[in-house]
């Protein structure tokens, strides 16, 4: 088991406690911000990111993938063996689930009193505005593809100065990163660019004793982890072409 297998859970669950807890807050009924909406959603987000990054890193995992397209585009790099991409999305999915179970107790008043099912399964892991799964698929992509390129462009040499633009600003940079995605791409799918972030609270939702949750829609769970590993090898292979 790599060193980086405990920064991994913990930075992931931290990272689900905030960014599904945000949506939690936004959505569930006599939540004290129900009706915030779709910017404090991507803010909620986007701190949970850099929160996330700061665990991680602060418990042996300095790269601090937090996603398994993530892991995957760095794989292709160079960056990992196998093994130790294996035991990192391993470790994601644990902390995704672990992080769904503590917004399920945090907000564990209010899923009585929120009668819509879909929208506690919002708070969970994500779903289409229109279901299209050709066209979700492709969100999905392109959202990852831009997660994923962007971080190698923010951790790539600056050939003016011979070291890093993030300059030990990326745990700040990756989190307007993802924050600009939500802003920009987000609305056709809810951006999950993360498998693990969607389908481990999505298995939460499943076996969890969640009042009234309804359906896990399961038919829809391949989209958020196809798009991603496909959206992020795509971005690591022309990384790679461009000698990023």
């Amino acid at each position: 088991m790599p060193a980086s297998f405990l920064g991994e859970v913990f930075g992931t669950m931290v990272l689900i406690l905030f960014g599904n807890g945000v949506v939690a807050n936004v959505l569930l009924t006599q939540s004290k911000g129900n009706g915030g909406g779709w910017i404090v959603i991507t803010t909620g987000w986007a701190f949970a990111v850099m929160s996330g990054v700061f665990t991680a890193a602060a418990l042996g995992s300095p790269g601090a993938d937090l996603n398994p397209a993530v892991t995957i585009a760095v794989m292709i790099r160079g960056g990992y063996d196998v093994g130790t991409a294996v035991m990192h999305i391993i470790a994601q999915f644990i902390g995704a689930f672990i992080g769904a179970t503590l917004v399920w107790l945090t907000y564990l008043s209010h899923w009585e009193v929120t009668k819509d099912p879909g929208l506690k399964l919002a708070c969970f892991s994500t779903g289409p505005a229109i279901n299209n799964p050709v066209n979700n698929i492709i969100t999905e992509v392109i959202g990852t593809f831009a997660l994923v390129f962007i971080i190698f462009a923010i951790f790539s040499g600056d050939g003016a100065t011979g070291g890093s633009p993030a300059s030990g600003l990326g745990p700040y940079l990756v989190a307007a990163l993802v924050w600009g995605i939500g802003l920009s791409l987000g609305g056709p799918t809810g951006y999950a660019i993360n498998p693990a972030r969607d389908l481990g609270p999505r298995i939460a939702h499943f076996v969890l004793p969640i009042a009234g949750k309804g359906d896990s829609n399961w038919g829809y769970s391949w989209v958020p982890v196809v798009g991603p590993i496909i959206g992020g090898s795509i971005a690591a292979l022309l990384a790679n072409a461009l000698g990023m």
